[in-house]
């Protein structure tokens, strides 16, 4: 048997989270952007493997497809922490 008070727990923090708002995707995007222009660079072989197609290449270093998702996965990271840590729905 499920206690009731454990549904009404869960259920309030299911409604808190579903709410959402609009800063943590931008949050989220900014990061990913920001990941990807300097990890491009910094990479050690950014160009092994079948190329990205990417808009604007030189601004994105021509990165292969390792190279891009090695920048999105830190840029994932990166934002998740930003907004953690800054607590979007609070400040921003």
């Amino acid at each position: 048997m499920i206690n009731s008070n454990l549904l009404a727990v869960v259920e309030s923090a299911l409604a808190d989270t579903a709410s959402g708002n609009w800063q943590k995707p931008i949050v989220m995007f900014v990061c990913n952007i920001l990941a990807l222009l300097v990890l491009s660079r910094v990479i050690w072989y950014p160009h092994v493997g079948p190329k990205m197609p990417l808009p604007f290449p030189s601004l994105f270093n021509n990165v292969s497809v390792p190279a891009f998702l090695a920048s999105m996965s830190a840029g994932h990271l990166l934002g998740t922490l930003m907004i953690l840590t800054l607590g979007v729905d609070k400040y921003i």
